[in-house]
Parts: structure tokens; sequence; C-alpha cells
């Protein structure tokens, strides 16, 4: 993140205490339990009648602790409420504990992120664990221990160091390395940011996996504003690709790039037959482009073969291009499967911990998330989530908008509304004061599916009961690609889709994969009707796993070298429900 967004403190989350007429937490703690220890002995000096001083002694402390700590709590809520902006953490943690049942904030999550980042510099590194109902899953320990051992190679190969400099002179000479001389010491993964948020975190979070995998340092194109809606994942380094690449056209390159590694291989300028047994005269290229695009050929798709990822590892500079999650592509190369099994015991958890630790919120974006949830969605008793995403200029649909309630109603995340005239037949509502409640957060670049919602549950009443209500951060009415306030407000929205209790979302929507990926959720899927003007049989289903869907994947068996069904070949890789073609990891079997 930018310096200037550090120093400026206009949206930060975090605030510096003030210093006139403050008491200390510790200061209100001490008050109040000198009083409570004088009021001790009075009570020893009075035992009851037929009991021993000891037990009586013992109760009486007990209660003075007490009476301390039932004073003392509200003082730390005012003194720590000045530090943050999240008065509704402190107020869900005092009712855990009424409950019995104290949130534990795990604020690495489970080791996932290092320790010792400056939290000023990004407020939602350390602070989101906060504000997640749910714990998440838990990382392996082997995939704890690659992290460690990337972010060091990233810091000893990243910009500014010297391997960085030379391995830049040799880009920008355009020198070549003979093969058969091994994998230079320090490699780079260049990933290209196009297309909308969620295409571009999917493309991140994918590039990011195959860098871990082949031990290359990630640099992210800086496009799009992906230096200002993202805080530094590496502690002691920086992601962002610097504005002096020697490949100056990078961002235009496509599948017709003769540098593409697709082009390379049928132009016969590099071969991936008998890689290992190669002459060492034979040289490679000083880079390679990988179009994985939507648009890639079967040629360029045989990256996911065994052979070429030979040729693929000894070559210094790789530039890739997608818009796609293309990591369950990567779980059908044989040469990597024993690897990701370590890493992802739970493949359905890949873009779950590979997104929690890559993507946090600049302090920016983390304000309008953290006052947003404070306002409208803390002291909710459940929180559902809803992404409607609407294809295209499609006008507003009465037909999508009875596919929202049909499903999020048959799959009891909103309650039934009372037919206007017609008395309730169920027990009446418990008091106001005990009456639960949902917060329904409606994330749509249309506003007229929230205004409907909302005018169903102010009008009418509910079947159980509960008070329902709407809310919608924002609505673009289209979408707006590489502006800043659009992808700000967007990326905040997802985030805010993650901290949800339940998650309808929008078949074929990157923009809900993101937000159930972070959130651990597995959602109900809204299925994309065939026809407009009919609502589909069933609304919606729920999803076999949070993982996000390839929507683009190969249909190339490498090993008997033929066309195949690639969601037959491997456990852990089986279609989409809400894009047949499509690939997705799901749980083992």
């Amino acid at each position: 993140m930018l310096r200037r967004d550090v120093e400026a403190g206009s949206d930060t989350v975090a605030a510096p205490p003030r210093k006139t007429r403050q008491r200390s937490a510790g200061s209100v703690a001490g008050h109040w339990l000198r009083h409570a220890e004088a009021a001790a002995p009075a009570c020893i000096r009075r035992p009851m009648k037929g009991l021993d001083r000891r037990p009586r002694r013992w109760g009486c402390a007990a209660n003075a602790v007490l009476l301390a700590f039932i004073i003392t709590v509200p003082s730390l809520v005012v003194f720590f409420g000045a530090r943050t902006s999240a008065p509704a953490v402190w107020i869900n943690a005092a009712n855990a504990l009424r409950r019995g049942s104290a949130p534990a904030h795990d604020r690495l999550l489970g080791g996932l992120l290092a320790d010792g980042v400056d939290e000023r510099s990004c407020h939602s590194r350390y602070q989101s664990a906060m504000y997640r109902r749910r714990a998440g899953r838990q990382p392996s320990r082997y995939l704890v221990s690659k992290l460690r051992r990337h972010e060091a190679l990233q810091r000893l190969c990243g910009p500014g160091t010297a391997a960085y400099s030379h391995a830049q002179e040799q880009l920008r000479s355009g020198e070549t390395l003979a093969a058969g001389t091994g994998s230079p010491e320090c490699k780079y993964l260049v990933s290209i940011s196009y297309r909308g948020l969620g295409n571009r975190i999917l493309a991140a979070a994918s590039a990011f996996l195959y860098a871990v995998l082949t031990d290359r340092v990630l640099l992210v194109d800086p496009s799009n504003e992906m230096g200002e809606l993202f805080c530094e994942p590496f502690p002691g380094t920086t992601w962002v690709l610097p504005p002096d690449f020697p490949l100056t056209s990078y961002t235009n390159f496509s599948i017709e790039t003769a540098q593409s590694y697709a082009n390379m291989v049928k132009n016969k300028v590099i071969s991936a037959v008998d890689v290992d047994a190669a002459s060492t005269a034979r040289e490679l290229p000083a880079f390679a482009y990988i179009h994985l695009d939507h648009d890639a050929t079967g040629e360029d798709k045989q990256f996911y073969c065994d052979e070429d990822q030979r040729v693929l590892r000894d070559i210094q500079w790789l530039v890739m291009r997608t818009d796609s999650y293309i990591v369950p592509g990567l779980f059908l190369v044989m040469a990597f499967q024993e690897e990701l099994d370590m890493l992802f015991p739970e493949p359905d958890t890949v873009f779950h911990h590979l997104g929690r630790y890559l993507f946090h919120p600049s302090n920016h974006v983390w304000g309008l998330v953290a006052r947003y949830h404070d306002a409208y969605l803390a002291a909710a008793h459940q929180r559902v989530g809803i992404q409607v995403r609407v294809f295209g200029s499609a006008p507003n649909s009465p037909e999508l908008l009875e596919q929202i309630t049909t499903c999020t109603q048959k799959e009891g995340l909103l309650p039934e509304l009372l037919t206007a005239g017609v008395p309730a037949t169920t027990t009446p509502p418990p008091a106001p004061p005990r009456r639960r409640s949902k917060a329904v957060l409606v994330t749509s670049l249309k506003a007229w599916y929230y205004d409907k919602l909302k005018g169903m549950y102010w009008e009418r009443a509910t079947v159980t009961g509960e008070a329902v209500g709407v809310h919608q951060p924002s609505h673009e009415e289209y979408q707006h690609f590489g502006a800043r306030s659009h992808d700000t407000k967007a990326w905040a929205e997802i985030y805010l889709l993650s901290l949800t209790d339940a998650l309808v979302t929008s078949g074929f929507s990157t923009f809900g994969y993101v937000a159930q990926g972070l959130g651990g959720l597995t959602p109900w899927v809204m299925f994309k009707p065939d026809n407009g003007s009919v609502v589909p049989n069933p609304p919606c289903g729920r999803d076999v796993s949070m993982e996000p869907c390839f929507h683009a994947p190969p249909f190339y068996d490498c090993r008997i070298k033929q066309g195949a069904d690639t969601g037959k070949i491997v456990p852990q890789v089986r279609h989409c429900i809400d894009v047949s073609w499509g690939l997705k990891l799901v749980p083992p079997s």
C-alpha cells in the first residue's frame, strides 16, 4: 500500500488514544479492585451462623473479584473503544461471556499469517479475525512452513535485491540459458491483472499457488489498482511489479504473442519432447508468456501436462495471463500431486487458505468494511448475504426476484411473509426485546432487487415473528472496469459478504466465488436460467464445496495423450453445479 495512506490516517480503523482526562484501563481496574478488597474484610467478619469461616472467606473474595470484573469490563470497552472502530466486536464478546463461551479470535489464522507486521500499515491483517463468527478451517503444518519459506524467497529474490537486479538485466538483454545447466537460483512469475475484480483476485491466487509449487517469486502487475486495494501480503518485501520492468508491452500480450509458450512449441523454438535427454547446446528463451485466458487453445492448455512443466521450470521469467481460477488444472499435473496433497489435505480449502493469506483490504477499504459492518450487521442474530449478478444490460427482472425469494424462503434462510389480511396461525412472537433479527446484505449493481426485498419485509410481517432488515452498501448500475472508486466498493462488498453466516450467490459469478472462499462458506447457488422469463426449478442448490469454479479447463488427458473428461481423472476434481463444463475442488471422499 502507498505510504501516504499510512500517514494520512483519514480512513484508519484504529485511532490514537486521546490524552485529555482519560483513565487507563489499568487504573480503572485497580480503583475498583481496591474498593472490592476493602469490602471483603467486612464480609469475613460477619460469617453466617453454623458455617465455617474459610468457605465463607473464599466465597466473599470470589464475589469481590466478580464485582471488580463486572465493573471493569465496561471500562475496558470504553478504553479500547478509543483504539478501534469495532464496538460491536466488544458487544458480541460480552454476549458470548454471558452465554458462557468466549469467542477465540486467532489473529494469525492458525499460523497462516506471519506475526510481526506493523498493524498500522494494514489494519485488516490482524483485525479481521474479530469480525468473523466462524474461525475458518485450519491450515496444515506443511502449508504454514511452506509459506514461511516462500516469504524468505520473496525477500531474497524480490525487487530491491541484487538477485532481482541481475535477473532483470538478463531479461533486458534477452540473454538465454542453455538447457541442462539447471534451474536459476531466482525465478519469477508475473501475473497480469485485468478484467473484473473477482477475476483478478482468482488469477492472482492461482498464480501464487503455481509460484509456490515451482519456487518462483510472484510479482503482480499493478494495473487496475492492485497496489491500492490490497495490503502487501509478504512481510519485508513487495509483491507489486516495479515500473521499470523490461518487458514494457507485457500487458498487451495475447494469444498471438510470438513468445507465448504454445506458439514457441508450435514454431519449434522450444520442444517438450525428451526434455531430460536434450542436449545442453539447446537454448531456452529469456522468458515465456503463458496464455491461460478464456480463449486459450488446446496448445496453450498443454501447460497442465508434465512434459511441458519440465520445460517451463528452467525458464527464468514467466508472464501469465488468466481470467480464471486455474487451480483445479494444477491438480491434474501428476508432478504436483504429492506436494498439493501435503499442502492441502482438505482440497476444498485451497482458496480459503490462499485468499485469507494474500488478500487483506487496504486501510481505506477496511474502513468501509468495518463501519458498515458495525452500523448494519453486527447486532443481528443472523447475517444472510445475497449476491445478485445481473449479466449484461438485462433489465430489472421480476423472475429473478422471485427466484431470490423462493430460494431463500425454501431453504429457510429468510422467513416467509404473512398474507395480507390473514391472521397469523403460528405462536405469537415473543416480546420485542427478545425478538430474533436477521440482517440481509444485498450486493448488486442494481438497486431494484434491494428495494423490492426491503419493501416486502417492511410492509408485511414474517410468519416467525423475526425482524428482517435489508441493506445494500452501493449500486453502481453497471460495471466500471478499471475505476478505482468502483473497485473499492466492490472489494468492500465482497469482504462484507464473506462476514455473513449464510450466503446465496449467483451462478457463474467470480464475485461470489471470492466471498464464499474468504468466508469459508458453502453457498446456495442460484442457477442461471436458460430462459430469462422462467424461474428455474429448483431455484437454487447447495454447492458441493466453497471452492471457486474453473471456467476454462483443459479437455485433455496428458497421460494417454487424447481428449478426456478432466472431471473424472483425479478424485479431488469434479464438475461445478453452476457451470457444467467447469471444474472445482471437492472434499475428500
